[in-house]
């Protein structure tokens, strides 16, 4: 019997998925989660055999907690189940320590097959993921981004901190609000383990951030 968490903030999506899962011999949810935070302490909690995360989620989101996860509960394997397609997210996920990455709309035989294939540690891909991985593979080697860990998103924001912007400034910029500046920045001063701003800015200037 494998043992599954079902990690989204969408209680109807998770629900029909608890439906579906259990539905299915040899697999049954043992717990339900709607933030990040709580996917960690299920995780932590119940040691189940595959978690399935989404990456859009509040106060934690699927990829940090994935990265938590992977430091708190190793041997749970976290398959991400997600609309998000981009390369951002897909790499992200995968180097927090995801060992699968589904697009939700994924035919049910399909979920059933990654669930077994990351509860036996292999990797597994959704077609369309799948493509991009192949992709990413086969092209030229490219010059490392500095902060791997931060998505595209982040650096973009970082940069601007360290070319001296203000956090009003920046969501300008971007065309994003205020706030959402202030959530990224606070992942990223968690990711980089910096402890402030001017922390933050020597460690991106030092990577050739910040400059015209």
């Amino acid at each position: 019997m494998i043992r599954i968490v079902l990690a989204d903030d969408h209680p109807v999506v998770r629900s029909g998925l608890r439906a579906l899962l259990d539905s299915i011999s040899g697999l049954t949810v043992v717990a339900e989660a709607a933030d990040g935070h709580a996917a960690v302490r299920e995780a932590v909690t119940h040691k189940p055999d595959v978690l399935v995360m989404d990456i859009q989620m509040p106060r934690l989101n699927g990829i940090e907690a994935t990265r938590q996860i992977a430091r708190a509960a190793p041997d749970v394997a976290v398959l991400m189940l997600t609309m998000y397609e981009d390369d951002d997210s897909v790499f992200s996920a995968m180097r927090a320590g995801a060992r699968g990455y589904l697009l939700k709309g994924a035919q049910q035989d399909e979920i059933a097959r990654a669930i077994h294939a990351v509860a036996a540690g292999q990797a597994i891909f959704g077609p369309g993921v799948a493509r991009r991985v192949l992709g990413f593979f086969a092209a030229p080697p490219t010059v490392q981004d500095p902060f791997p860990e931060l998505t595209g998103r982040e650096r973009e924001i970082l940069d601007l901190i360290a070319a001296g912007r203000p956090n009003g400034e920046i969501a300008r910029h971007l065309v994003i609000a205020p706030k959402t500046v202030a959530n990224h920045i606070s992942s990223i001063f968690t990711k980089l383990q910096v402890a402030d701003r001017a922390e933050a800015i020597i460690r991106a200037r030092d990577a050739g951030l910040g400059r015209p």
